[in-house]
């Protein structure tokens, strides 16, 4: 974001705005460094692609039109953070379908919102529910970190939450 429009978001002027973002950027490098390297690979290669290698290409990358072409970069930026989780909630979603079909449990998945999996569970089965399906989750992908999972339960999904 740049420093006009994190003044207009926050309701600050535009040199604190940019001491911020200066600030952040100095506390974490990496997150420049990302940006940069993404950046340069997009031009390069006229796509970025998520942790599991889903591509998504950027035509405008290279345009002359420089609105065009900072849209295609903050797309290239963003895209492979946003693709993989969604990578990873699919997978997610796959693992746990098998399991439940294997499984004793009285449970039905109806619904998914972003990075979350709802489900219908018989209430004797909700706790023992939770722990399968959260470790289930969790085993999605192998990644460097590891992967957490939260759930919660309730009587509708605002509740849950």
């Amino acid at each position: 974001m740049s420093a006009f429009g994190l003044a207009r978001q926050l309701g600050v002027g535009r040199n604190d705005a940019q001491r911020y973002i200066d600030h952040y950027f100095a506390t974490y490098p990496g997150v420049q460094r990302y940006m940069d390297e993404t950046r340069a690979l997009a031009h390069e290669k006229g796509f970025v692609e998520t942790l599991l290698g889903r591509r998504l290409y950027l035509p405008e990358i290279n345009s002359k039109n420089g609105m065009r072409r900072q849209a295609a970069e903050r797309t290239a930026i963003n895209a492979p953070m946003q693709g993989t989780a969604a990578d990873i909630i699919k997978q997610a979603m796959l693992d746990v379908d098998n399991w439940l079909e294997q499984s004793q449990f009285d449970a039905k998945m109806i619904m998914q919102v972003h990075d979350e999996l709802v489900f219908e569970v018989a209430e004797a089965d909700v706790a023992g529910f939770m722990t399968h399906v959260t470790q289930s989750m969790e085993q999605a992908v192998s990644l460097k970190v590891p992967l957490l999972v939260e759930a919660d339960v309730g009587l509708n999904w605002d509740e849950a939450h």
